[in-house]
């Protein structure tokens, strides 16, 4: 018999969850039309070899990335696990996670001070090559702003892939005793053969979408990427038809790629549980041990010298007349405020789809899923297709018809925010609500109890610790996120993201430095947040 009743209120709370997503999409999508309908001949004629250009260039960017990060990330991977006590090894995993806290133009700002002109290696390199160092900009420059992101990232999955080995294998193969490459190939190499297309889609779609690295490590025409010549027609050349023509071929693109990494199952939020339990049992000899250490060390030095770079170029900068400044102070309140109202929505739209789906499921007695279970099961994810900086677009066009649309900048940086957040908030959110729903559902039922009523004395004590970390982590995406923000900003709204690139546009690298400090520490210390309550939620599940 079914639980929930077919006038269940979480239904219609899901069913307004939708709605505002599709108004948002739609919205964007609606612009695009409408643009694109207005000038039919222009959005053609975009379609010229620049643009063919840009295109090849954003596939062969993504493209060396991929190959960058996820080649050595096998072998990094594969040394962490072969020494499971290896010293500092659980340091390493946590440097390892550090780039998904960092937003990109910190990350950007991070390559700058170790590799870029003036920067810490400039004086050796150019000792190398005689000449003095031209920077880093260019291909070269997001190239390496790639493989900072995607190794750590597309290592920690692969190392997860290999701790699901049985350790029953690792004890047969110790017992017949198997040297390094028979166990790499007949036991090792068939587990990240299979984990290997989803963690490569998964870093070529982070790659293909990249905005930020590519906006601030460019260095211009010959290095754009598909939404980098979005932001560049709409802001700089106000070319709209080459923007919904742009804005096609990336909706086209990212829709071909997110299809792929659901075929090949791969986890699109990046989100990398590791269990560190030692498994092993096979000897290492010291030749191996060697190389294996060299390759833990060498990858984590590279992860680490960003991040040593900021750190020292930011304690370098003038902090506290930084702080006295009324721009900083008034972009440090922006993005405080709009990053809390952007987690809260979100939060308040994944649980909103979490209930609606759980009462349809208790609904449905038999048969197949109606396409409102799908809606609320799936609808979250469809974002993953359209790209922030696509969303921008079309609303810029839809609404610079109606005002000003730099006055609209607070709601679109909220709103597009938010539901970019959604697909991580879920996970964190569905299946502590699942959970709780098993053990509640039908007492819930017998006593009537339903609504708000519910949520405060049922729902809310499974909850608090879930919705906590969703709104920590959501939070931090927001306030790092430059993707919105680049195309309504404007001198009355500055969040400390658009302040920064603007602090880099002038050439005031020290205050750039400053800012990066601080919006990268209140990042990480907001993603170690809600990573500590994450782990908290488990134990206490």
């Amino acid at each position: 018999m079914a639980l929930a009743h077919p006038t269940d209120p979480r239904v219609g709370a899901g069913i307004m969850a939708l709605a505002a997503i599709a108004l948002l999409i739609g919205g964007a999508f609606a612009g695009l039309l409408v643009e694109g309908a207005g000038d039919l001949s222009g959005a053609w004629a975009a379609f010229d070899p620049y643009l063919l250009r840009v295109v090849r260039f954003t596939l062969w960017q993504a493209a060396l990335s991929t190959l960058l990060s996820v080649g050595p990330a096998l072998f990094v991977a594969r040394a962490l696990s072969r020494h499971p006590h290896f010293p500092g090894r659980a340091f390493i995993l946590q440097l390892f996670a550090v780039p998904l806290a960092l937003p990109a133009i910190v990350a950007a700002l991070s390559i700058l001070a170790l590799y870029g002109r003036a920067g810490y290696f400039a004086g050796l390199f150019s000792a190398i090559g005689g000449q003095g160092w031209p920077g880093i900009y260019g291909l070269s420059g997001i190239l390496v702003a790639h493989v900072f992101f995607n190794l750590p990232l597309a290592t920690r999955l692969f190392l997860e892939a290999l701790q699901t080995i049985p350790s029953d294998q690792w004890r047969l193969a110790s017992q017949l005793g198997m040297g390094a490459r028979p166990a790499f190939r007949l036991i090792e190499w068939p587990t990240l053969r299979a984990a290997l297309p989803g963690v490569a889609g998964l870093v070529f779609m982070l790659c293909i979408t990249s905005f930020t690295i590519v906006l601030t490590l460019g260095g211009g025409p010959a290095a754009t990427t598909l939404e980098v010549g979005i932001y560049q027609a709409l802001r700089f050349d106000f070319d709209p038809a080459r923007a919904v023509a742009l804005t096609l071929l990336q909706i086209g693109l990212t829709f071909i790629v997110v299809l792929a990494l659901a075929r090949l199952g791969a986890n699109v939020t990046g989100d990398a549980s590791l269990p560190v339990a030692p498994r092993r049992y096979l000897s290492v000899d010291r030749t191996e041990a060697s190389l294996n250490a060299t390759l833990i060390v060498l990858a984590s030095l590279f992860v680490a010298g960003p991040m040593a770079a900021t750190v020292a170029a930011g304690l370098g900068a003038d902090l506290g007349r930084l702080a006295g400044e009324a721009t900083v102070r008034q972009a440090t309140l922006t993005s405080a405020v709009l990053a809390f109202l952007s987690a809260l929505l979100s939060v308040m739209l994944s649980l909103a789809l979490t209930v609606a789906r759980r009462a349809l499921v208790l609904n449905r007695r038999s048969g197949p899923r109606t396409l409102l279970e799908h809606a609320t099961d799936t609808g979250a994810g469809f974002v993953l297709v359209v790209p922030p900086i696509v969303i921008g677009a079309g609303w810029f066009l839809l609404l610079r018809h109606v005002g000003d649309v730099f006055a609209i900048a607070p709601i679109m940086v909220v709103t597009v925010n938010a539901v970019m957040a959604m697909p991580f908030a879920l996970r964190a959110v569905r299946p502590a609500y699942d959970a709780a729903s098993e053990r509640h559902e039908r007492l819930c039922a017998q006593l009537g109890i339903s609504g708000l009523a519910r949520l405060r004395l049922v729902d809310w004590p499974s909850l608090r610790r879930p919705l906590a970390t969703a709104f920590a982590f959501a939070m931090a995406l927001s306030l790092g996120d430059l993707g919105v923000i680049a195309l309504f900003g404007s001198d009355s709204v500055q969040t400390l993201p658009y302040l920064l690139l603007a602090r880099m546009g002038s050439y005031r690298t020290q205050d750039a430095a400053g800012l990066a400090l601080l919006l990268g520490l209140v990042c990480l210390a907001l993603v170690l947040a809600a990573d500590r309550l994450g782990k908290g939620m488990a134990r206490d599940v």
